[in-house]
C-alpha cells in the first residue's frame, strides 16, 4: 500500500496535484489551468492518483471534483512514525552511552 502511494507521489505533477488538492477540492480544469498542464496530462495524473487510492473524483453536473483521500496518508504517517520511532532509540542510546563516558571522565571525588 506504501509502494503504491510513494509511487504515485514520486512523479513531480501528481505531487503537485496533491499539494493543490490538500487544500480543497477541485475540478480537472481547475487543476490544469494553475498547473499549467494540458487536460489529457492532468486526467493521466488524476488517473493515477485515484488508482493509488489517493484521490477520488464526484461528479457534479459536466464536471468532476477531485479531492484527497486522507486514509492512505495516515498509512504513510504511521509507516514514516515508525522510522521516527527507531531514529529516537539510536539517540536515547547514544545518551545514555554519552553519559557513561562522560561518567567514567570525571575525576574521583576528593
Amino acid at each position: 500500500m506504501q509502494l503504491a502511494t510513494l509511487n504515485a507521489l514520486a512523479e513531480p505533477n501528481r505531487l503537485h496535484i496533491v499539494e493543490l488538492l490538500r487544500d480543497g477540492p477541485l475540478t480537472m480544469g481547475e487543476i490544469a489551468e494553475r498547473l499549467e498542464l494540458n487536460h489529457p496530462q492532468t486526467s493521466k495524473h488524476l488517473r493515477v492518483l485515484s488508482e493509488a487510492g489517493l484521490a477520488e473524483a464526484h461528479p457534479v453536473a459536466n464536471r468532476r471534483i477531485y479531492k484527497l483521500r486522507y486514509e492512505p496518508f495516515e498509512e504513510l504517517s504511521v509507516w514514516l512514525d515508525s522510522f521516527r520511532l527507531l531514529k529516537e532509540a539510536q539517540f536515547d542510546r547514544f545518551e545514555r552511552l554519552l553519559r557513561e563516558l562522560q561518567q567514567k571522565n570525571q575525576p574521583p571525588a576528593k
